[in-house]
């Protein structure tokens, strides 16, 4: 019973991770697609769109953070195969979005710097997609991997923790891209600061030794003033 449970856990996470049937090299259907992230520089005063291709009756999550610039902002629009306006944010430091479901084709996304003249803005945006399997093909599968003899562990419970910690370890992959995105606005933050404090320092450094010197002479020339109308 024990080797028979195991051998069916191999089964199931071998069918978690191998492509469905049907899709790959000479397959009828469409490739998978997949999550993706990207950090771009957008210059001052220009406009840049990026297109992604979606599956039908799918989930769509857009995530994007400014994590460079003065004012870390940017505007944001997110438009549907149709064309159609779903999303549209001025001058944000980020945002989460989410389109379910989606529609079959290329969905538009913008990102406006025009309001800026003089700053670039260093962006950062990430795109998930999740969809739910088929049905029939888990119960195929199920019924390929399934013993004749009754099995102690039940298949569905087993098929239930494999994909609640497949969906946990992919998010927690997400959560670390987002963690390091924050933590390079932050740093990029940081470090402008440490430039100004630095600069205003030795400003203030400048002024009070340009002051020291001016009493010294004033003081100077009032004691040889002095000196000279006493002789």
């Amino acid at each position: 019973v024990m080797a028979a449970g195991v051998a069916l856990v191999l089964a199931l996470a071998l069918w978690l991770l191998l492509p469905p049937v049907g899709v790959g090299v000479g397959g009828a259907g469409p490739p998978p697609i997949q999550d993706g992230e990207f950090t771009f520089l957008l210059p001052a005063g220009r406009k840049q769109c990026f297109y992604q291709s979606a599956p039908a009756n799918a989930s769509l999550e857009a995530e994007y953070q400014v994590i460079g610039g003065a004012g870390l902002d940017v505007d944001f629009t997110l438009e549907s195969p149709q064309g159609v306006l779903l999303v549209s944010e001025t001058r944000k430091a980020d945002g989460v979005h989410t389109v379910e479901p989606t529609e079959a084709g290329d969905y538009r996304l913008c990102f406006d710097n025009s309001f800026s003249t003089i700053s670039e803005k260093l962006v950062f945006f990430e795109l998930i997609f999740d969809s739910l399997q088929d049905d029939e093909e888990v119960e195929g599968w199920a019924e390929a991997v399934e013993p004749e003899e009754m099995l102690d562990v039940k298949m569905e419970d087993i098929k239930e923790s494999i994909e609640t910690m497949r969906t946990r370890l992919e998010r927690s992959i997400q959560l670390l891209t987002l963690l390091r995105a924050l933590e390079a606005r932050d740093r990029n933050l940081l470090e402008g600061n440490l430039e100004r404090v630095n600069f205003w320092s030795a400003v203030n450094v400048a002024v009070l030794l340009l002051v020291a010197v001016l009493q010294l002479c004033t003081l100077k020339r009032f004691f040889q003033d002095k000196h000279s109308i006493c002789a």
